[in-house]
């Protein structure tokens, strides 16, 4: 079971996820103890592993970085659901191996703090909090393939 830590607003841009002060690294568990600082100062303390964050439209705007991929992995989230994500940043995610959720109805129906259980292949969130089953459209076969190889380089290297 994971928890929900929900932002309810849209434009959560990469630098509210990592701030820039922090790019001089690219240890994701240096990152994470500074995942989403400036927007939730305590958000560190009270993720837990396979923990999710639930955002609003366009998460993850702003400058193109893998910082902001690495260091939400780095503090052990499970993924991220979003009703829509910027481009770059859906992009960053799935070259880096990690999974995110687009799904418009989903802010509507998880509350912070809300135990969520999540099957990827089907394409449903179960909030088990609330009983609310969300869908959303799996991601495609090949994205979920560099995902499970760790990412793309990882994934190009095993095709080679």
């Amino acid at each position: 079971m994971s928890r929900a830590h929900v932002y309810n607003r849209d434009h959560i841009n990469t630098d509210e996820i990592i701030p820039a002060r922090y790019l001089n690294t690219d240890d994701e568990q240096e990152l994470a103890k500074h995942c989403l600082e400036d927007l939730d100062e305590g958000f560190v303390d009270k993720v837990a592993e396979g923990d999710i964050i639930v955002g609003g439209e366009d998460f993850g705007c702003g400058s193109s970085r893998e910082h902001a991929v690495w260091a939400i992995r780095g503090a052990k989230v499970q993924t991220v659901i979003a009703r829509t994500f910027a481009r770059i940043f859906y992009r960053n995610a799935i070259n880096c191996g990690f999974y995110l959720i687009e799904s418009p109805e989903a802010p509507d129906h998880i509350n912070d703090g809300d135990d969520i259980e999540i099957n990827y292949e089907a394409g449903y969130v179960m909030n088990k909090t609330t009983g609310a089953e969300i869908k959303f459209n799996p991601l495609p076969d090949f994205a979920v393939e560099i995902i499970n190889d760790g990412g793309l380089l990882e994934h190009v290297k095993k095709s080679m």
